[in-house]
């Protein structure tokens, strides 16, 4: 499944292009929880992260490096060269998507169920 499947999967959430045609912005309750360039075989994927785990990830992964254009605190850029095992990658998708999805106001959180 690609990146991007995997982000469509999430409850409520959409695709957009508010930047132009070579990047893809996955968003939940209209806030953005990850961001992937190109459309169709990213290369990239923007991601939020806590930021004490952000710092740990980076030193984990070369691949993880701070978020490219975003808050360098809160976000990582994953580079999809399998370097970082899929699992991985999935698995930093889920926590960014809570902590968008946790940062909604409460009857967004409600309607989706949170």
């Amino acid at each position: 499944m690609s990146i991007e499947a995997y982000c469509l999967r999430k409850l409520a959430a959409v695709e957009d292009y508010p930047f132009g045609p070579d990047a893809a912005v996955f968003k939940v309750g209209n806030k953005i929880f990850a961001l992937t360039s190109p459309p169709g075989s990213p290369t990239n994927i923007n991601l939020k992260c806590e930021p004490t785990l952000a710092i740990a990830l980076r030193q984990k992964h070369a691949a993880i490096t701070p978020g490219y254009h975003m808050n360098k605190v809160h976000w990582n850029s994953v580079a999809l060269d399998g370097s970082v095992p899929t699992a991985e990658v999935e698995r930093m998708v889920d926590m960014s998507y809570e902590l968008v999805v946790g940062s909604l106001p409460r009857p967004a959180r409600d309607a989706l169920g949170k």
